[in-house]
């Protein structure tokens, strides 16, 4: 190793040490240089030795040196080609030798095998300078987010059940986003995994796409069409655990390495894997990295963080019950440390780019800044509100009455994070039935109350989360070993169901009500909120201009509403923009009421007010014309 490289390594190994290298992958992993030679760098500090085998040296160990007392092995290869597999055998301090993979890998051989491949950076030439420009200017509070969430591996695949590949999912996702009008796409799963049915939140790759749908290129490529398409891209990121494989990150340098000393807090029952060690320098530089790839390399535009309330709290896995902290409550403080360090670093470097937090608790300050002792995330699902919609709609309409709180409550807390409101793949598989076939009621009366129920999420306070297949009705829940059931497109009330989400994308994009002032008071107006006796509920959604609000009425039982009397603040013309129950998105109505007349008749504290038809198990949005 010459000096140059030496004293270059010698500091990043430093940085990295401290917990400060937030693009250590520039360094550790391998790197084909153009001079020929192909570097090793790997950390494995409590390492007897360390040597890499390959099909390049016939699977022989050829040894690694330490560098100084950094804990980095390096090692310098000629004839080492891309396309070439390779792993580390580390042995550790009980003379155990063990194969083991490339934390730093940025790509795998496919399944079953998991050996790094060795890869030259893609040079990328990008098209989406202009989509940056726009995200760096804008303020996603104060703009439409409407997620498509979707599974790689399940949305479409061929007639042979084989994946599409992420050229052949560019093709038709991207017309499909736009027909549709949604704002951003989430990906699940993305990064390297070896277990399809953990849809990816059992990672063994941090830097490395799954080779399941094609390589880094296409990908890359990907994301740059759905950018050109104003379609904004978010993928899901796991910090908080890893693979259980012997042969990644457990115990990597044949002591516990990446996962907590304590064999008890390592030990992730919950999800079968190994939590990371948070409070470890090594483990913030190599986590804080992983986001950065994703982040600056790929043009990604933000990261949803699983499972963030495992990384906060001592005792939320399974039988960690009564587990304390120092302080003597069950705050994860060095999880916490770590959230903050992240979310910090990420938006000093980037601030246009958005951190979700996964979050289940009612843990405080989940979206406050850092400064104000909050976590400093962007947003926060709601996860509260979206248990208790689907609780209040699976329920038979004659018991609605009786628990309309599980809808009011939610008015309660709706300001204290920046919330995103999800109906995610969590709630439509494993025996919970898809969001159609969670409805009561006849088919017809199953997709009135699917309508109403995308309604009220489009007009409640907050960003909006759909999962795959919902925007259609589809009736069986999702299965990720299969594509969605396209075939339902063929029968009329799923196509009509289709044509209707489409619609009411349409009218919560271009209504800036409906998202301008998501997370301020001044947002909504209260106006009949908790009618719970005939079951409807009527709000204002307020505009940052004075005029400017969308109307919102909603029927939660199969009885028309006549002379539904709502107040709004001021007299004048106001005409229809959404009615559930038109005939043409599967409703009965054929003739619908699309003007109305506000006369100053004050109703519900507003100054003025008008009455419309309320359709049963219906909802309707309506917005001013012509005020007084």
């Amino acid at each position: 190793m010459n000096l140059v490289l030496e004293h270059t390594l010698l500091e990043s190994s430093y940085l990295f040490n401290i917990g400060k290298s937030f693009r250590s992958y520039e360094f550790l992993g391998c790197h084909v240089l153009n001079t020929g030679l192909t570097i090793f760098n790997v950390w494995a500090p409590h390492a007897k030795s360390v040597a890499v085998v390959g099909d390049f040296n016939g699977w022989q160990d050829t040894p690694l040196s330490q560098v100084g007392t950094t804990g980095i092995w390096h090692g310098e290869f000629k004839q080492v080609t891309p396309g070439s597999l390779y792993k580390f055998a580390v042995t550790g301090p009980d003379g155990q030798r063990h194969l083991k993979i490339d934390p730093y890998a940025r790509k795998f051989e496919k399944k079953p095998g998991d050996a790094a491949v060795v890869v030259k950076p893609i040079i990328k030439k990008w098209h989406d300078s202009l989509w940056l420009a726009r995200r760096k200017r804008s303020n996603a509070e104060k703009r439409p987010i409407n997620i498509y969430e979707l599974h790689l591996g399940s949305w479409r695949r061929h007639q042979d059940d084989s994946y599409y590949s992420y050229v052949e999912i560019a093709d038709e996702l991207i017309p499909y986003l736009k027909k549709m009008n949604y704002t951003h796409v989430e990906l699940m799963p993305v990064m390297e995994h070896l277990l399809d049915a953990s849809w990816g939140y059992q990672q063994l790759g941090y830097f490395a796409i799954t080779s399941r749908f094609g390589d880094i290129k296409d990908f890359l490529d990907l994301i740059d069409k759905l950018h050109q398409a104003n379609i904004g891209v978010l993928v899901d990121w796991v910090p908080g655990h890893f693979i259980r494989n012997y042969d990644a990150l457990y115990q990597y340098d044949g002591t516990p390495t990446y996962e907590y000393q304590d064999a008890e807090r390592a030990n992730n029952r919950g999800w079968g894997a190994w939590n990371f060690d948070l409070g470890k320098s090594q483990v913030q530089s190599f986590l804080i990295s992983s986001a950065m790839y994703w982040l600056e390399y790929c043009h990604l535009d933000g990261l949803r963080v699983d499972s963030v309330s495992n990384m906060i709290y001592l005792d939320y896995d399974i039988g960690k019950e009564g587990q304390k902290n120092d302080r003597g409550d069950n705050r994860n403080l060095e999880g916490i440390k770590f959230l903050q360090k992240l979310n910090q670093t990420i938006h000093h470097d980037h601030t246009d780019v958005l951190m979700i937090a996964e979050e289940s608790s009612a843990y405080k300050g989940v979206t406050a800044s850092v400064a104000d002792g909050g976590l400093g995330f962007d947003f926060k699902w709601n996860l509260g509100w979206m248990h208790d919609t689907l609780k209040f709609f699976e329920m038979d309409p004659l018991y609605r009455r009786d628990n309309f709180d599980l809808l009011t409550f939610a008015f309660v807390y709706m300001y204290n994070e920046k919330f995103i409101l999800p109906f995610s793949h969590d709630e439509v598989v494993h025996g919970k039935k898809s969001l159609m076939h969670k409805m009561p009621g006849d088919r017809y009366n199953q997709f009135a109350n699917l309508r109403t129920m995308m309604t009220y999420l489009m007009v409640f306070p907050g960003k909006k989360l759909n999962f795959m297949g919902s925007e259609w009705g589809q009736f069986l829940e999702w299965r990720d070993w299969s594509q969605l059931e396209w075939v339902d497109l063929k029968d009329t009330l799923n196509s009509k169901m289709q044509e209707f989400t489409q619609k009411l994308n349409t009218v919560y994009r271009d209504k800036r009500p409906l998202w301008e002032e998501d997370y301020l008071p001044q947002g909504l107006i209260y106006s009949n909120t908790d009618d719970a006796a005939s079951s409807t509920m009527g709000f204002i959604r307020q505009g940052k201009r004075k005029r400017q609000f969308v109307v919102a009425a909603f029927n939660f039982v199969p009885v028309e509403r006549k002379d539904y009397r709502i107040g709004v603040p001021f007299a004048g013309d106001y005409e229809l923009l959404l009615n559930t129950e038109d005939q043409k998105f599967g409703g009965t109505w054929t003739k619908l009421e699309t003007k109305f007349t506000a006369e100053k008749k004050s109703f519900h504290g507003q100054p003025a007010s008008f009455t419309v038809t309320l359709p049963a198990m219906g909802a309707l949005l309506i917005q001013p014309t012509k005020l007084k």
